[in-house]
């Protein structure tokens, strides 16, 4: 049996304790501040977080971005990676390839993701996301691999 599969067993999945206060200081300065992106939940095998639906997300139609949709998606597997890594002072997470299939429309509100382990290795991890309108119906269906990589120093 495989570690990913023995911890969903056991409990928590997380190499390092995570804690919302200390996952959204990362986003200062950074993409997911000027979209408004803040987690929510950790669970122990998922995390969420969510977006508004506003000027900053919006494309000229007044709709969602699909960008915006793909910045959360990533923002959540890339977040979910490094919670997987036992030394951050000697590895991170880096996305390899992100797709992701724009079911409907939101134009107010917030939206709330979800990434869920696919497949957990040693090098890579793949992860689904799951991005839902305020009405808890699918915008956004979403795959993120992540590779695991040395820092360079």
């Amino acid at each position: 049996m495989d570690n990913f599969r023995l911890s969903k067993i056991i409990g928590m999945i997380w190499k390092n304790t995570p804690k919302l206060e200390g996952i959204n200081n990362l986003s200062s300065n950074t993409i997911n501040e000027a979209l408004g992106i803040e987690f929510t939940e950790i669970g122990e095998d998922y995390l969420e977080a969510r977006m508004p639906v506003d000027q900053r997300t919006k494309q000229p139609m007044g709709l969602l971005h699909g960008g915006a949709s793909v910045v959360l998606a990533e923002t959540l597997g890339s977040v979910a990676s490094t919670l997987l890594i036992e030394d951050l002072t000697k590895k991170t997470a880096v996305g390899t390839d992100i797709n992701a299939s724009h079911l409907r429309s939101a134009r107010s509100g917030y939206v709330t993701g979800r990434v869920e382990a696919l497949k957990i290795g040693r090098k890579m991890h793949t992860w689904q996301i799951v991005i839902r309108n305020e009405e808890g119906k699918t915008t956004c269906v979403s795959r993120l691999s992540c590779m695991i990589v040395d820092l360079v120093t």
